[in-house]
């Protein structure tokens, strides 16, 4: 018996480390919304979309949907645009970010256990909400 409640509590551990840690998460691209690339993240266990496509060269909008009250989710970290946000429960909060050169930049919440990236892609490669 008590090895099963050890063997059991190892898997536990596993799965939420692979969940927090090595999961794939799905991946989006900004749509032109008047004029401005945007996307909507929901913020729910993880980011959904973690990585978010958009096109190098122009300002764009990340709308971060928070739809929990996890204390780990309250907060957006983007270091590479200098960016650490609190994210209210149960609501949207958008963020503007200037024309930015292509490159790969990562986000976290807070304490660093959810992770997604921010691809800023040449120009043509992002079109109309898709990536090609």
């Amino acid at each position: 018996m008590d090895a099963l409640v050890i063997v059991l509590g190892l898997v536990t551990i596993a799965a939420v480390n692979w969940w927090f840690f090595m999961a794939r998460r799905a991946a989006g691209a900004a749509a032109d919304v008047g004029g401005m690339q945007e996307a909507v993240v929901t913020v729910r266990g993880g980011y959904d979309p973690a990585t978010v496509h958009v096109a190098a060269g122009r300002p764009f909008r990340l709308v971060f949907d928070r739809k929990e009250d996890s204390s780990c989710s309250e907060e957006i970290v983007i270091p590479d645009f200098g960016i650490r946000r609190f994210l209210p429960a149960h609501q949207q909060t958008a963020l503007e970010f200037p024309a930015k050169e292509a490159g790969r930049y990562p986000m976290s919440c807070g304490m660093g256990m959810l992770h997604g990236e921010l691809v800023v892609d040449a120009d043509s490669e992002v079109t109309d909400g898709h990536h090609t």
